[in-house]
């Protein structure tokens, strides 16, 4: 129905998270429609982009520099370590502006469905660096899924004779949250995880 420039940039766009084949159409249109608004610097910036942005050889973030901005920042404590999933966990807790610390990205979860098992995340690298001395605490912010849990329970048997402390996110009810909509396990885990009022 169009030409094949039009029709290899709906591919492209319906394999980003959340677009599929109708929205990455709607997507092309509005960029086609909009070529020197939009489409022109967006490619400008894609190809900027890809010759800029490099993984942090530190955490794995990826930033324009190496290391990145987080682990060059020197008021940051390198003793308080975030073990996060994927580069976009860390953006996250970024956004808070509440955490100090640094992270390490594992580039995945444990998955026997997916075929992924340690050799294929970062774990490694997260071992020597609690090896060295210089972690106090690692806090695993991992999914609340089967593999987040597994990954996280993983980890800490590789570092169950480490000195260093071992700390997960907190689960249950969320902020603004109401009990009757949540589901049990989310229920089940608050109860667990209840605390002192202060």
């Amino acid at each position: 129905m169009n030409g094949p420039e039009i029709e290899a940039l709906v591919r492209l766009l319906a394999k980003l998270p959340g677009l599929g084949p109708r929205s990455a159409r709607r997507a092309a249109l509005q960029l086609l429609k909009k070529k020197d608004l939009l489409l022109r610097p967006l490619a400008t910036a894609l190809t900027q982009a890809a010759d800029a942005i490099v993984s942090c050889r530190v955490c794995g973030n990826l930033d324009t520099r190496d290391p990145c901005s987080v682990c060059a920042d020197d008021r940051r404590d390198r003793a308080l370590v975030c073990v996060v999933e994927d580069v976009a966990d860390l953006w996250a807790i970024e956004r808070t502006m509440g955490f100090k610390g640094v992270y390490h990205v594992l580039g995945g979860t444990l998955s026997a469905l997916d075929g992924r098992g340690p050799q294929d995340l970062n774990v490694a690298s997260l071992v020597e660096r609690c090896a060295r001395g210089d972690v106090r605490e690692l806090v695993l912010a991992l999914n609340a899924t089967v593999d987040g849990q597994t990954t996280s329970h993983y980890i800490a048997d590789r570092l169950k004779d480490s000195p260093v402390a071992i700390t997960r996110l907190a689960h249950g009810v969320p902020v603004g949250g109401e009990l009757d909509y949540l589901d049990d396990g989310t229920l089940l885990a608050a109860l667990k995880a209840r605390r002192a009022l202060s």
